[in-house]
């Protein structure tokens, strides 16, 4: 995997360095896997998972730390990112960091393999660009809120401010509070409550594989049998003895079904 690399984005009134990795570029020939990380994530917390996808597959990939995360512009102290932040993210950053990169989506049309937040993500980005997506894999994925996914949430921030959960993510983050109040702020926010891309899951037109943990602490099944009632081509994964991240708990398991589902689409 070559070295970390920033690139400014501009997008939605500001202008951010968006820390990225590149996975084989020089395979031109074969698709794109853009990786959108967690909640908490970034280029660090995937580890090697995305590497060795992409190894399997003979894929190019793209990793990179949302902004406030990683070693991307960290989120100043006093902005609270609203109940649409996500929707920003799909629909207004994620076309101006493929524009910074040089990367035609009309004519490079990425797979996105998306984990909790960032799957909902790459949901939204694929309904509002069918044209330019290829396929999603999602892990974890949230429709809507759910009352044990708040509890949880609660539970992390009661972690944070109790235990040695900060030092742990300063592996993961220059700015670790960045990372998880602009996170944690978000969905415990009152307006947060309402969230719900049901409608636009209802639109993607590419296909979808939806894969969740029977354990997952974080959500329901209900989450990826909604995608696959509303959404046109969707195949459902679901792992045993597995909870939140797939990817980390499972990753043999996680990445069979990945790649089985990527060379289906070639």
């Amino acid at each position: 995997m070559a070295d970390r690399q920033l690139t400014k984005v501009s997008y939605n009134e500001k202008t951010t360095s968006i820390e990225y990795q590149s996975i084989q570029p020089e395979r031109l020939d074969r698709p794109l896997l853009v990786f959108l990380h967690e909640g908490l994530g970034s280029v660090a917390m995937w580890k090697d998972w995305p590497q060795n996808l992409c190894r399997i597959l003979e894929c190019r990939g793209l990793v990179f730390s949302r902004y406030g995360y990683g070693k991307s512009t960290p989120r100043p102290p006093d902005e609270h990112w609203s109940a649409d932040f996500m929707h920003i993210q799909a629909q207004q950053f994620m076309p101006a960091f493929f524009t910074a990169l040089g990367i035609d989506t009309r004519k490079d049309r990425p797979i996105l393999v998306g984990h909790s937040d960032g799957a909902s993500i790459a949901l939204l980005y694929a309904a509002a660009y069918p044209e330019r997506t290829h396929a999603v894999a999602v892990m974890a994925s949230h429709l809507f809120v759910e009352e044990v996914t708040i509890r949880n949430i609660e539970m992390a921030r009661a972690d944070y401010l109790n235990s040695d959960l900060p030092h742990k993510l300063k592996r993961y983050h220059d700015e670790v509070d960045s990372a998880f109040w602009g996170w944690n702020d978000a969905w415990l926010s009152p307006a947060f409550r309402e969230w719900n891309i049901e409608a636009e899951v209802a639109k993607i037109q590419c296909p979808v594989l939806a894969i969740q943990g029977r354990q997952d602490e974080y959500g329901s099944m209900a989450q990826i049998e909604n995608i696959a009632q509303l959404a046109s081509d969707v195949r459902l994964h679901v792992i045993d003895d597995c909870r939140h991240s797939p990817h980390r708990d499972k990753p043999e398991l996680t990445t069979d079904a990945i790649a089985a589902f990527v060379r289906s689409l070639l």
